[in-house]
């Protein structure tokens, strides 16, 4: 079962939840509970390889529920991110954030402020940081996961290089799970919408569920495999 239910009934202890509400990020409660509630799920499965990805670390905020549900199941969650920021988070947009400026390099730098995150919620033995464009760490990454968590970039450049890059890794019965999902274009950006609706027509995924902007895509078992 990887519905998430209308309100989780467990998630991160207290602390932890302190640690997450006071990491710099944007992901609301509800979501980040049926997201915990969700990678759980998937890492007990009889079929779990004990492995979880998230694609987007940012300061870690997301990072906390993810890393609380590994640890519950004796599971690695890797969070692959560069660190510079999305477009959003650039001088001069709406999601700039002074206070994560690197003075030595002028650009923003945010893998520091995502290992006191780490450090603060007591998950360093769980979680891997790969500080590396997404390009890059799936070009050398080699095994299946249970999941996939996108939420990356938003233009259509960075959403569809984190999907190609990504999504085949999910072993069968695993779920891609990606944030930001508006069917309405009013209500936010796009490429997080096309890469949902190309998972969907390429026959590989079903929609499993979905709580807020997240949605939840589990991987089909391929009929020609043994």
């Amino acid at each position: 079962m990887i519905n998430p239910p209308a309100t989780a009934t467990s998630g991160p202890s207290r602390e932890r939840l302190a640690v997450a509400e006071e990491a710099p990020g944007f992901m609301p409660l509800d979501e980040a509970l049926a997201l915990h509630e969700v990678a759980k799920d998937l890492l007990s499965e009889p079929d779990s390889v004990g492995i979880g990805v998230e694609i987007g670390t940012y300061c870690g905020k997301s990072t906390v529920f993810l890393g609380d549900a590994a640890e519950s199941e004796g599971a690695v969650l890797a969070t692959v991110d560069h660190h510079r920021g999305s477009e959003e988070h650039q001088p001069g947009w709406e999601y700039h954030d002074t206070s994560l400026v690197d003075p030595h390099t002028g650009t923003l730098d945010t893998s520091a402020r995502f290992r006191r995150t780490m450090f603060d919620a007591g998950l360093e033995q769980t979680v891997v940081g790969v500080l590396a464009p997404s390009t890059l760490a799936a070009r050398f990454w080699g095994r299946p996961v249970d999941f996939v968590f996108i939420d990356g970039g938003h233009s259509m450049e960075a959403a569809q290089n984190d999907y190609d890059g990504w999504s085949g890794w999910v072993r069968p019965g695993g779920a891609l799970l990606i944030h930001d999902v508006f069917p309405d274009p009013a209500d936010g950006g796009r490429p997080p919408y096309e890469i949902y609706r190309q998972a969907l027509d390429s026959g590989r995924f079903s929609e499993q569920g979905a709580a807020g902007s997240l949605r939840i895509l589990r991987r089909l078992h391929d009929p020609h495999s043994s």
